[in-house]
């Protein structure tokens, strides 16, 4: 009887550990692909291009300018690092460089449509009204 509440007691220990190990092992992958993500945004002007397509198109203007008037002090996130960091956790890696290749080659009216419905399912109301108050902050600031 020793014998099996020991062997029990053993798969127990490495299943907690192996299930620890688990859970552990993908946040920290998953932080790294946010963080190399965020700063690749960052060093290659991506978010300059994407600020430039917002400042240029009369609708996405519209969308973006609704931050101004948005209650900032119940939203998930407030800065634009915290921002990539949910999109990137909401997304594959597939359609995170999907989206990055589009923007860089250009967007046309389909394909700015196609995004922000993407955005609509992607995010909650709550995180989508935060993702405009970024916008709005970082192209209010030139």
């Amino acid at each position: 009887m020793k014998i099996v509440t020991r062997i029990l007691l053993l798969i127990i220990v490495v299943g907690a550990i192996g299930y620890s190990l688990y859970n552990f092992g993908t946040k920290i992958v998953a932080d790294k692909v946010i963080n190399r993500v965020g700063e690749e945004l960052e060093n290659n002007k991506e978010l300059e291009l994407v600020k430039q397509s917002i400042i240029s198109d009369p609708e996405l203007r519209r969308f973006v300018q609704e931050g101004e008037n948005i209650n900032e002090d119940s939203l998930p996130f407030k800065t634009k690092e915290e921002a990539i960091k949910v999109i990137v956790s909401k997304l594959s890696l597939d359609e995170v460089q999907e989206i990055r290749s589009t923007v860089q080659d250009g967007v046309t009216a389909q394909e700015q449509q196609e995004l922000l419905m993407k955005a609509e399912r992607m995010l909650s109301l709550d995180e989508l009204n935060a993702l405009k108050v970024v916008f709005y902050k970082e192209i209010s600031k030139e």
